[in-house]
């Protein structure tokens, strides 16, 4: 058992979740640095006595997974291993009163935007000179940037607006500042992310942005892949498809969540778009970005979905052949319009349609990856795995999208550098390839 002394705190910051989670930690990490705080993301370390958990709480398996790891941390703190543990982050935000009863160890919960409360709390101050400034806990050489916090869209399954409130930009000026900083500090390729970035700058400025935004982070020096997450199809701003095709370090990738195909799914999920507005938008992006990467999510087993409207939307998939996509299955979620429904759809038959769907979309990713082999890409390298150094091309997020792995005996690449390599490989979600 560790017997408390009287040696200075050490905090370190856990992250569950997504992308956006991890950029919240690493801003609370920024003003922890900045108080002169001994504070670390995940370490490795079994030194802390301060534990921070940042949680996630968007669908059951991450609400599941939340409230484990509290309880692995509270069972920690009762052996007397740790002193004092703190939760923030979504599920804390949504279920705070919940939380409070039931595991009542925690020394205090936070919701979204309590920052300055939880700092406040731990002894530091909220400075407000570091806002545009953050150390990152990704590799140096790329960065999650978040353009706006909170999403204004209706969707009836979504309780984001429940845990991030309503949509709110940052300025177009703070944001470049942000990535100017991230440059400076060896940052090569940020991931533009948000709850929503197509609604970007209509809040601040009274009309969308977004093209605005990418025409001044194309002129960041230093900056050589701008990557566009989480786009709304619905009133998708267009204007931003020539910018994209012309720009050389804006990626000609986009992630387009268009969640399902039929209308009758579409008009139950509140997604404000309909099935030929839905091909239409997606052939324009097509046709006005030669060669472009897009990725998509779908979800399945939403209440009132039927086998004809499955039937429907798995042609879709097999018709349109998205580069990148990710399936989810329907949770029903407490305070949102679709919890008024009947959750119909067995969850074996949610199962059985998402496993369809992804067994389809490995068939697609297959014949992509073979029509690559022999081209030569641009590729940007993550880390060293075994024997292999593994890499990225333009085409490919961090961590959700395909790889590409070098043969680390018979070639050498620099972690965080860009090499051309020459595809000799492919398998479903994987390429394999050596210096052009």
């Amino acid at each position: 058992m560790k017997t408390k002394s009287l040696k200075p705190n050490k905090i370190n910051i856990v992250t569950l979740g997504c992308s956006k989670n991890l950029v919240d930690s690493e801003v609370l990490l920024s003003q922890l640095k900045g108080n002169d705080m001994d504070a670390t993301h995940e370490s490795e370390k079994d030194d802390a006595n301060i534990i921070i958990v940042n949680t996630c709480g968007f669908i059951d398996n991450a609400k599941q997974e939340s409230i484990d790891t509290i309880l692995q941390y509270v069972g920690e703190k009762e052996a007397g291993n740790i002193d004092k543990l703190y939760v923030t982050g979504c599920l804390s935000h949504r279920y705070k009163d919940e939380l409070e009863n039931e595991i009542p160890q925690v020394d205090a919960y936070f919701g979204t935007l309590e920052l300055p409360n939880l700092l406040k709390t731990l002894g530091a101050d909220y400075k407000h000179e570091l806002i545009g400034e953050r150390l990152t806990t990704t590799p140096q050489h790329y960065s999650y940037l978040k353009i706006s916090e909170g999403c204004n869209r209706p969707c009836s399954f979504c309780a984001i607006p429940l845990m991030r409130g309503q949509h709110v930009s940052k300025s177009i000026e703070q944001i470049v500042t942000e990535a100017e900083n991230l440059v400076k500090n060896g940052t090569k390729e940020i991931m533009l992310i948000a709850q929503d970035s197509t609604y970007y700058g209509l809040d601040l400025y009274g009309e969308r942005k977004l093209k605005d935004l990418l025409e001044n982070l194309s002129e960041v020096k230093g900056l050589e892949w701008i990557r566009l997450h989480y786009a709304f199809p619905s009133q998708f701003p267009e204007d931003i498809l020539p910018v994209m095709a012309s720009k050389p370090n804006i990626c000609k990738y986009l992630d387009i969540p268009v969640q399902h195909i039929s209308d009758n799914v579409l008009k139950l999920m509140r997604r404000g778009i309909t099935r030929r507005r839905t091909y239409e938008l997606l052939n324009k992006i097509r046709e006005e970005v030669p060669g472009i990467t897009l990725r998509t999510t779908i979800l399945v087993g939403h209440p009132g979905e039927t086998e004809q409207d499955f039937e429907e939307l798995k042609q879709f998939v097999s018709d349109f052949e998205f580069d990148r996509l990710g399936v989810f299955t329907y949770s029903h979620e407490e305070n949102t319009h679709a919890h008024t429904l009947v959750d119909d759809v067995p969850a074996e038959v949610k199962q059985a349609r998402a496993e369809e769907l992804m067994a389809l979309q490995e068939e697609i990713s297959m014949k992509k990856n073979q029509e690559k082999i022999g081209k030569t890409f641009k590729v940007l390298f993550d880390r060293k795995e075994g024997n292999y150094f593994v890499g990225r091309t333009e085409a490919d997020s961090p961590e959700v999208d395909n790889e590409v792995l070098v043969n680390a005996k018979e070639n050498f690449v620099r972690l965080g550098d860009f090499a051309n390599i020459v595809i000799t490989e492919a398998e479903s979600f994987d390429l394999m390839g050596q210096l052009a």
